[in-house]
């Protein structure tokens, strides 16, 4: 009985969830350009170039609103996070095909379902947008990835 009580007070408090957490700007713009890309993944619980975590990332719209999505950790930029926003929607058939990689399955989707990187947005994310840590990615896809950044993104 606690236990369901429990439940539907979590269900509660999740949808109260401001749109965007903390007073800290989570969100510092999109990087323009190719970033110099490393990889490094590190099992410390702090997000590393090569691991997929979880972050609150702003619509392209309207950067005061977005959601909690899995984000490739390209590089570091001084304190910043550089990174790809992923997805399990299927762009292949899209006009915008050509702004999608197809990465496959990771430990990050719980469903196990494939899932696409965008990459004509680099996001510039606070450590403190980075929710948890999801899963390291394989250093010949993370090389895929970065392959395809720096032939769509010219660099």
């Amino acid at each position: 009985m606690a236990e369901r009580a429990v439940a539907r007070w979590a269900r509660t408090v999740w949808r109260r969830r401001p749109s965007r957490p903390s007073a800290e700007p989570a969100y510092r713009g999109d990087l323009g350009g190719t970033p110099r890309i490393t990889y490094a993944p590190t099992p410390n619980g702090v997000a590393d170039p090569g691991e997929v975590v979880w972050a609150w990332v702003p619509y392209e719209e309207d950067a005061t609103r977005g959601k909690d999505r899995p984000v490739l950790v390209l590089a570091m930029d001084g304190t910043d996070l550089l990174g790809l926003m992923l997805t399990s929607k299927d762009h292949d058939r899209r006009r915008d095909a050509d702004d999608w990689f197809d990465l496959g399955t990771g430990a990050w989707d719980r469903q196990g379902r494939p899932s696409e990187v965008r990459l004509d947005r680099v996001l510039r994310l606070a450590p403190s947008a980075v929710r948890r840590e999801g899963a390291t990615l394989d250093r010949a896809r993370f090389d895929r990835v970065v392959a395809a950044v720096q032939e769509r993104r010219g660099g």
